[in-house]
């Protein structure tokens, strides 16, 4: 029923920087957490950052004091601002989203294709 799309990804040298996007469309009628997990070849699917309908974040610490999350509710899009990029951060970079499509109606997960980030040497 609801779908995401993330952006922004492509082939950066370390110590550069990117910005991911993720646009939720489909029938929503609300948004709980927005998050950004990300999978690196050979490694399992592992949580980056995560931000609640309030702005509360939470990040992993290997990217804490280097990357951003943020929100736009009005455009149901989450943000992922990475700087200082390592080439340890080269991963498909995917979107997760926790959302009503009623009041009161159970909260349902939804996760998107994914973005590639790669950091070169």
């Amino acid at each position: 029923q609801v779908q995401l799309v993330e952006s922004g990804g492509g082939l950066v040298q370390p110590g550069g920087s990117l910005r991911l996007s993720c646009v939720a469309s489909g029938r929503i009628f609300s948004i709980n957490h927005m998050g950004w997990y990300r999978q690196a070849p050979g490694k399992q699917r592992k949580l980056v950052a995560i931000i609640s309908s309030g702005g509360s974040t939470n990040y992993a610490d290997s990217v804490k004091g280097r990357f951003t999350i943020s929100r736009d509710n009005a455009k149901n899009t989450v943000y992922l601002q990475m700087n200082s990029l390592k080439p340890e951060d080269t991963a498909v970079y995917v979107c997760n989203a926790l959302y009503q499509s009623g009041p009161g109606n159970s909260w349902l997960e939804v996760w998107g294709q994914g973005t590639l980030v790669t950091v070169s040497s």
